[in-house]
């Protein structure tokens, strides 16, 4: 199994040449890259071409793009106004598209093959008018992805919008053709009912267009992610589970949170804790 690493855990810092050599040097073998500006400029054809050239130099492969969550135009920090495909103003949802259709672009200069993307923000309800503007959205971004070889995966979040059953409903329903899922554990440990059933609950919905994994644990409590094996998910039935997904080779990103605060480490050792819960879960996984 491929040691991917998503670069989510560095978000608040710029993902500079000597950033990717460490992660390079942790043992990882690729990359989800999370397009904010501040840590990844995907406008910049000369921040993509850098890009390219040192992830080639440190044998680094870009498995995927985390879409913009944030319509923040600034290139020197993370957040501002959330940027959302299920926005029901038509302005405001067209320059959400627009932002995404930038992000995949990237791929006509740095080829990576799946692009992870939101229903709507943390918190988003149900609501039919927001139903049909993510569809309009996804409509245009799945074809728009399709002429450079991206796969739009929408992930199964906490809110109502990202619920395993509401984005299954919604892909039956609109048979949206291409459309396809990323499957986060951790944010399946945080779905409702019984703590021991929330990720074979969220997981048996999506099961059959899964073709990529958001890999990080929590306590059942909130969204922390922490490494494999640090928090209560039952890894064991986890790996049992992903190995029925249909996809031959799922690819399986590690998704941390930064540690800051007290509990703050420099990078090198965030890098070897994460490669530890990464090479136990692979173990398990049969790697």
């Amino acid at each position: 199994m491929q040691r991917l690493l998503s670069t989510y855990v560095f978000i608040s810092r710029k993902l500079t040449p000597e950033l990717l050599g460490q992660i390079a040097g942790a043992g990882f073998a690729g990359l989800e890259v999370f397009c904010s500006r501040g840590h990844f400029d995907y406008t910049s054809k000369a921040e993509i071409q850098t890009m390219a050239q040192v992830l080639s130099g440190n044998k680094l492969s870009l498995s995927s793009l985390h879409a913009p969550s944030s319509r923040d135009l600034s290139a020197t920090r993370e957040g501002g106004a959330p940027l959302s495909i299920c926005e029901v103003e038509r302005v405001r949802r067209i320059e959400a598209m627009d932002e995404l259709k930038r992000a995949i672009d990237v791929a006509e200069d740095l080829p990576y093959s799946r692009m992870v993307v939101h229903m709507g923000g943390p918190r988003e309800t149900a609501d039919p008018r927001k139903r049909d503007a993510a569809f309009s959205t996804l409509e245009h971004l799945i074809l728009h992805a399709k002429h450079v070889g991206v796969t739009i995966c929408v992930e199964n979040t906490t809110s109502e919008m990202g619920a395993p059953e509401y984005l299954r409903a919604f892909a039956d329903e609109t048979r949206l053709t291409g459309l396809r899922f990323n499957f986060d554990i951790g944010h399946a440990h945080l779905a409702e009912g019984p703590v021991e059933e929330r990720v074979e609950k969220s997981f048996a919905p999506l099961r059959e267009l899964i073709v990529g994994v958001h890999l990080h644990d929590n306590h059942g409590e909130k969204d922390e992610h922490l490494a494999p094996y640090e928090g209560t998910i039952d890894w064991e039935k986890a790996v049992g589970l992903l190995k029925t997904v249909p996809e031959a080779k799922l690819p399986v990103v590690l998704e941390m949170k930064e540690k800051i605060g007290p509990d703050a480490v420099g990078v090198v050792e965030q890098l070897q804790a994460a490669r530890v819960g990464m090479d136990k879960f692979a173990e398990e996984y049969g790697d």
